[in-house]
């Protein structure tokens, strides 16, 4: 079993109030008082971990009276999810948004857990190589468009 670091602890904390609340506002000093971290790591958490490609919606204001809204992106249908998500895919996807928008996709129940797990598997660096980037783009399209057609 992995040991679970701060970053964890303060992920899990958000979520927790999401489960809640449809949007958190957030105070970055409170947050970080409250783990005892520097505002940076609540920065650093939030950036890698709240990512639109994992479904969600940052908005943030920095200052004395600054704060973060984080909300969870909800789609009226699964029809409506995968045509975002082909409307804002760019030319080039990196593995980590790649990760992403699978896990996403697991968690719409779009796809299995070991489809998703098969993917990720032939989806990196090191299977597609220097030009990973549009190969990975051009893959998702593919499954999105598949998965678009199989929704209908």
């Amino acid at each position: 079993m992995a040991m679970k670091n701060t970053s964890d602890y303060i992920e899990e904390h958000i979520k927790a109030i999401l489960e809640q609340v449809s949007v958190a506002e957030l105070r970055r000093s409170e947050l970080a008082s409250r783990f005892e971290v520097v505002p940076s790591q609540i920065n650093y958490v939030i950036k890698t971990r709240f990512t639109a490609s994992r479904g969600y919606i940052v908005e943030s204001k920095r200052g004395g009276g600054g704060y973060i809204r984080i909300g969870r992106v909800t789609f009226s249908d699964k029809h409506e999810l995968v045509h975002d998500l082909l409307h804002n895919m760019g030319k080039e996807v990196s593995g980590t948004v790649f990760a992403d928008i699978l896990q996403l996709l697991f968690e719409e129940q779009l796809m299995t857990e070991r489809e998703g797990n098969l993917l990720l598997s032939i989806g990196s660096d090191e299977v597609l190589g220097i030009d990973a980037a549009p190969i990975r783009a051009r893959m998702l399209r593919q499954l999105l468009q598949r998965l678009d057609r199989k929704e209908d």
